[in-house]
């Protein structure tokens, strides 16, 4: 299976409250936003990218990529955007990645697929070697009513969702890094 058969999900549906309210996936970062530069980083690993996000859907559509908001509505967090993304995802698999890391690893979504096409794994989350990265997590097509029974029924931590599926980490040691997120307005000054 090629990473031309995944759908890329940029997740940038939070309310950016550690970064006083703001758009993260907005935020500038020298001459690109966090969602041009994830855009970027994603384009090339995936046939088609999608975005969720819950306000500015204009100036998330100026990427020219189709954006998509909650379906639940009232920001419940990553997982009503998992959800979203994954009601809609026609390709075997949804790879999903926050907007506010764009340095993740640019052979991410082939090392994610080979380690599935290995395990046979519902989803499977990338290990940086200190920790898993929920967030960045390559997802079945077919746990689409999972992801929304799992919302209707209250969770919405998408790690405790997780082990209610069979789940393979991949590991990518060294990689802690490029994990790195903007959250605070500290971690953009470092940038």
């Amino acid at each position: 299976m090629s990473a031309l058969e995944v759908t890329g999900g940029i997740l940038a549906g939070g309310r950016g409250l550690r970064m006083g309210g703001r758009d993260k996936g907005l935020i500038e970062v020298g001459d690109h936003t966090l969602i041009e530069l994830t855009c970027a980083r994603l384009r090339p690993q995936v046939g088609v990218i999608m975005i969720s996000a819950n306000r500015n859907l204009d100036r998330y559509a100026e990427t020219g990529f189709p954006v998509y908001s909650d379906d639940t509505g009232g920001f419940l967090g990553p997982l009503a955007g998992i959800a979203s993304l994954l009601a809609r995802v026609q390709t075997p698999f949804l790879m999903t990645v926050p907007c506010d890391t764009p340095g993740f690893p640019d052979d991410l979504v082939a090392q994610l697929l080979h380690r599935q096409q290995a395990t046979g794994a519902d989803v499977v989350v990338a290990q940086d070697g200190e920790q898993r990265q929920f967030l960045f997590a390559l997802y079945r097509r077919e746990l689409a009513e999972r992801a929304e029974r799992a919302l209707e029924s209250g969770e919405r931590a998408v790690w405790r969702w997780h082990e209610k599926l069979e789940i393979a980490e991949c590991s990518i040691p060294g990689s802690a890094a490029q994990f790195r997120n903007v959250n605070s307005e500290h971690d953009l000054a470092s940038d």
